[in-house]
């Protein structure tokens, strides 16, 4: 079967390897045949060569782990050990193994659920990311508050449309790419062109958003803006992927503006998928606004190149059989 690998930083290999069996299927696991895949921006360190803490991750200039890095999948069941998924089903959630760009993919079914079947494969592996989404909001108060968004790539414009949708008063998104063509249409109100810093630097008092949301990650820095930027009270939610196992923050300012700190990894994950259905459905729009780039399965390598580089009109992109 088809697969790739990482062989060196920004550089895939494709290869063919022993097609997965049924015989690699272990209790509560799945094995799918591949229609589509996500780009994650948490999958972009592993691509430009970062080494993460996967188990496997042993290449000396990258991973070289088969199928590395992607976790959003849409695939249909040809071997089942899970009592909620049977053979012909199609499916999408989460390549278990971060091993999702091959031809076969063993998968918990936990992790897995139905789809709309009028949804087209490419749509259908935004529900992933929606999910991931949606359950973290669920931890937060949204109604009538003032959101902002510190990062307006393809996950933060999720949190953009998703906190508007579900009552949030006015939302802010900031980030340093020109989004001024797609910030209104994912209910982005007041569009910052400019880095996390410089907008909390010049942010008056009144300003202050009651809930920030971090969906930026790989590094320290934006945490911290967030916290300096929200009011007291406020919420601070932080999402984006940690590369450091470390993180410093002011606590002083945590202390005296009364914060609460939220983070944590999407749990429930079929209950939340099912929740992206439903809200999908409700919003008939936002797929098709959100994945704004296909690419086949020989154009890998493009689609990764493409989702390095700040292009204003790019938010989601997906790989398809």
């Amino acid at each position: 079967m088809w697969a790739y690998r990482l062989v060196a930083p920004y550089t895939f290999e494709r290869l063919d390897v022993p097609p997965k069996t049924a015989d690699d299927v272990s209790d509560g696991h799945v094995l799918l045949r591949f229609m589509a895949a996500g780009v994650c921006g948490s999958d972009l360190p592993p691509f430009r060569g970062v080494r993460g803490k996967i188990a496997g991750d042993m290449g000396l200039n990258a991973a070289e782990m088969v199928g590395f890095p992607v976790h959003e999948v849409v695939g249909e069941v040809v071997a089942s050990r899970h009592k909620d998924h049977r053979v012909g089903d199609r499916v999408v959630g989460w390549a278990s193994g971060f091993d999702g760009l091959m031809g076969f993919v063993v998968a918990d079914g936990d992790g897995l659920a139905p789809y709309d079947p009028g949804l087209s494969a490419s749509h259908a592996v935004a529900l992933q990311p929606l999910a991931c989404v949606l359950y973290a909001l669920e931890q937060l108060e949204l109604a009538g508050r003032h959101v902002a968004v510190i990062g307006q790539g393809s996950i933060g414009l999720l949190f953009s449309y998703a906190a508007k949708a579900l009552g949030a008063r006015h939302v802010t998104g900031i980030d340093p790419v020109d989004r001024d063509g797609v910030g209104k249409e994912f209910g982005v109100d007041t569009i910052v062109r400019a880095t996390s810093d410089r907008w909390v630097s010049h942010l008056e008092p009144g300003d202050q958003p009651d809930v920030v949301i971090e969906a930026v990650g790989h590094q320290v820095a934006t945490l911290g803006h967030a916290i300096d930027a929200a009011a007291p009270g406020g919420t601070v939610l932080y999402f984006g992927v940690p590369d450091d196992d470390s993180y410093p923050i002011n606590m002083r300012a945590m202390l005296r503006k009364n914060l609460t700190l939220k983070s944590g990894v999407t749990l429930d994950r079929r209950r939340v998928l099912d929740a992206a259905t439903g809200f999908a459905k409700d919003h008939p729009e936002l797929l098709a606004a959100y994945v704004t780039h296909t690419f086949g399965i020989d154009d890998v390598q493009s689609a990764f190149d493409l989702a390095c580089r700040p292009v204003p009109d790019r938010v989601k992109i997906a790989i398809t059989a």
